[in-house]
């Protein structure tokens, strides 16, 4: 529909963690909103070791534009050494949300 605007998932160590991360990217138009999942849980590999822990969740809806200064303000913020940042089409939505999207955030 829109291939200006994207979802930018992100994982971090905890909600509160989340929360004033995402209000930050929102202040800074980098975002036009983030929806928070408060608990998930993360299996994956980092140093030589299999890890199960519980983090949090944000999807970031955006304009595709964003996309590489989210991910370098994220590497600025974040806790992490490699912190999750992608990327994700939105192939459909409604018109007067997307359009909400591209007007709550920076221009290119």
């Amino acid at each position: 529909m829109d291939p200006e605007c994207c979802e930018v998932v992100v994982t971090g160590p905890d909600a509160d963690w989340l929360a004033g991360y995402t209000r930050t990217l929102v202040e800074e138009r980098l975002a036009a909103c983030g929806h928070q999942l408060t608990a998930i849980r993360s299996v994956y590999r980092w140093a030589g070791e299999v890890h199960d822990d519980p983090e949090a969740r944000v999807a970031l809806h955006t304009r595709r534009a964003l996309v590489p200064a989210i991910v370098a303000r994220t590497a600025e913020l974040h806790p992490y050494d490699v912190p999750c940042v992608i990327a994700l089409p939105l192939v459909d939505g409604s018109p007067e949300y997307l359009r909400w999207v591209v007007t709550e955030t920076r221009g290119p």
